[in-house]
């Protein structure tokens, strides 16, 4: 480490943009991007856009995932010689599933300052209004491409008890949904945020089941960008209260029928709750996983 840098009055700034809105940018935000010497910027054809909006002309260049190792050099080669930059991502906070890591580090271990500029979020604004206890949380980022990559990410997540969030596309919004049925079973709770902030937003808050009946039913549904957000499982000591008889029944039940047939049929021959039995079935699953 350079500790002349240590004084130096150069600061990468973290920029959040807005992910739909244009009002959302803050102030705050619009004044560090008049201020910097240099904007580094994901795709600066988009951020063009975002700055002709606000009326500021700077100089950019491209920092992506393809060439952020070689920009990262370049950068801190102008922060030596007291320029001030801005990292912006397309949408939202950088680095948080967009590129921007491998630079702030490197600045950081050239001994210059890193400042965040905070603001929106997708994955916070779609947690705000979900609904789900958001006390705790985990953020998977965007999912694999292969259904069988999916799956097994699904099958890690099964059994974790607090929210947890993944990002979607549109064209593998349906399948995704599909394989989580098949993993977690259609009842699990979840909540699908779509274009957060822009003109079609919409919140779906329902099973897993429901939730993929109505993305089929509705081709709209299908469209734009997608935060989903899971409900935990339940914690195995909430199933303490299942009948003995039951879930004698419903382990019997489960080696030749689907686990909502089981808990169906399970319930209809102990009286019990069809949830509460699902979720047993749940955990007798990630018990065998295990």
């Amino acid at each position: 480490m350079n500790d002349a840098c240590l004084y130096s009055d150069a600061c990468l700034y973290i920029v959040a943009t807005p992910i739909g809105n244009l009002e959302d940018i803050t102030s705050r935000a619009v004044k560090i991007l008049q201020s910097v010497d240099v904007i580094a910027a994901e795709d600066t054809r988009h951020t063009a856009r975002l700055l002709n909006h606000l009326g500021i002309r700077k100089p950019m260049l491209a920092c992506h995932e393809h060439n952020e190792r070689d920009r990262s050099a370049q950068i801190i080669a102008k922060m030596a010689v007291g320029e001030s930059v801005a990292l912006v991502s397309d949408a939202g906070t950088p680095l948080i599933s967009d590129p921007g890591y491998f630079l702030v580090a490197s600045v950081r271990e050239a001994g210059y300052r890193v400042a965040p500029i905070p603001g929106a979020c997708a994955l916070i604004a779609a947690l705000s209004v979900s609904g789900l206890p958001s006390d705790r949380f985990f953020f998977e980022g965007f999912l694999p491409a292969k259904s069988v990559a999916r799956r097994k990410r699904f099958q890690a997540l099964s059994g974790f008890e607090h929210t947890w969030i993944v990002y979607e596309s549109s064209h593998r919004i349906e399948e995704s949904l599909s394989d989580m049925a098949e993993v977690l079973g259609v009842e699990r709770g979840i909540v699908i945020a779509r274009e957060l902030t822009k003109l079609f937003e919409t919140v779906l808050a329902g099973t897993v089941g429901e939730c993929l009946e109505r993305l089929q039913s509705d081709a709209n549904q299908k469209k734009g960008e997608f935060v989903v957000l899971v409900r935990g499982a339940q914690p195995l000591s909430a199933l303490d209260g299942i009948d003995e008889s039951a879930a004698r029944v419903m382990g019997v039940l489960m080696e030749e029928l689907s686990l909502k047939q089981a808990s169906h049929l399970t319930a209809r021959i102990s009286g019990g709750k069809k949830k509460a039995l699902y979720d047993y079935g749940l955990s007798l699953k990630r018990k065998e996983s295990e």
